[in-house]
């Protein structure tokens, strides 16, 4: 059986007004990775999303609450061009639902909150990476996608 139950939330970009909300998920994503987001960074990554110019994009995932929506998770993601194969692709750089709402469908519903947007663009693929220890996203990552054999580096500059 499936190991996320189907929760009523709702998929949508993230509106230009809820700085707040979207500030308090993405500090429980540094959170998560041991990276503290400073005030600084988290003005600027905000200002890239609400730019329609710049690549990054945000999706939320929405829960009704007594006090009205609440923000339970977030998908960051961008376009990129994939020159050997001549199309495009999307980068989910991030995936981060709150710590209460795992196991719920948040996480599944935001990969394919972005699978749809990939396919209303024409988009080729939806790639990303996590790390080799995430056992939990990677249970559900297995369910959605395929693994690949490529190995990621990275050099600081």
């Amino acid at each position: 059986m499936n190991q996320e139950a189907t929760m009523p939330i709702e998929v949508r970009p993230v509106g230009t007004g809820e700085f707040f909300p979207w500030h308090a998920a993405y500090t429980g994503y540094g959170e998560f990775y041991e990276t503290p987001l400073h005030d600084e960074k988290a003005v600027l990554v905000w200002s890239w999303i609400i730019d329609p110019s710049h690549e990054l994009e945000c999706l939320v995932a929405v829960e009704q609450g007594d006090d009205g929506d609440e923000i339970v998770g977030l998908a960051h993601f961008r376009e990129f061009a994939r020159p050997l194969e001549g199309n495009r692709g999307i980068y989910l750089d991030d995936l981060f639902v709150l710590p209460e709402k795992r196991t719920g469908g948040v996480g599944r519903a935001l990969i394919e909150g972005v699978y749809a947007v990939g396919r209303e663009r024409g988009i080729a693929a939806v790639t990303w990476i996590t790390a080799e220890d995430n056992t939990s996203a990677r249970a559900l990552y297995d369910q959605v996608a395929e693994k690949t054999t490529w190995v990621t580096y990275e050099k600081a500059l």
